[in-house]
């Protein structure tokens, strides 16, 4: 798969909403200086531990952010889409980055260093405020995470997940699970045979209609509620 971009850094940057307050002289710094990468499927980016390349954005493709066991098995922490950036914390505070990162498709990538985003950091309060917006919201789904893994059931785990990924606060919508049914597992804690008999059971019980990777939520408010 060959994947390509028309538009310049620049204007990839100027696009996403943390970079969108930049005045043109620091958008311009910042893509002189950001590098463009290309990673096949499956392609490790960087290990737990491993010192920050920098900031990075997704613009197309699909990243792993996981957490490493000796006995080989993982916990997903997140599953990051185009448009979004990782390793912030680990570029902000200049320390190893606390999980590792996998491509999951072909991707391309851009990193920011941390030279430069600092320094642009020091004089521009717009870009600390944005910043500081998307770490916060960060902590918020982590700590949902962690409430959805060790408070509820695995129905509700389920559940929970698909009404996350609404497109918008409507009485019905329908989703593509463009993610391995695994990895969703993973990240919820579940095994992929618990996932799918828990897909099942809510088909069953008129939740969801399912027609291959496509869901199709009629009620998004009925499934909230059999979520808490």
């Amino acid at each position: 798969m060959i994947l390509e971009t028309r538009h310049s850094i620049a204007e990839i940057l100027s696009r996403q909403p943390i970079f969108r307050n930049l005045g043109a002289h620091d958008l311009g710094r910042l893509a002189d200086a950001t590098l463009e990468y290309r990673t096949g499927k499956h392609e490790m980016l960087f290990h737990k531990g491993a010192h920050p390349a920098g900031l990075h954005l997704i613009v197309a493709g699909q990243v792993k952010l996981f957490l490493p066991s000796p006995n080989g098995s993982e916990k997903i922490v997140r599953l990051a889409h185009p448009g979004e950036i990782f390793g912030a914390e680990a570029v902000i505070l200049d320390r190893p980055y606390a999980m590792a990162g996998q491509a999951m498709s072909d991707s391309i990538l851009l990193v920011m260093p941390r030279s430069t985003l600092m320094d642009i950091m020091q004089s521009n309060t717009s870009l600390c405020r944005d910043l500081m917006h998307s770490l916060a919201t960060r902590v918020h789904d982590l700590i949902d995470n962690m409430e959805s893994c060790t408070q509820r059931s695995s129905a509700q785990r389920v559940a929970h997940y698909l009404t996350q990924l609404a497109p918008s606060q409507t009485a019905s919508f329908e989703i593509e699970l463009n993610v391995n049914k695994q990895h969703i597992a993973a990240h919820l804690n579940l095994a992929p045979e618990t996932f799918s008999r828990v897909l099942s059971r809510l088909a069953q019980q008129g939740f969801i209609q399912m027609h291959g990777r496509t869901i199709r939520v009629a009620n998004a408010e009925q499934l909230r509620m059999h979520a808490c």
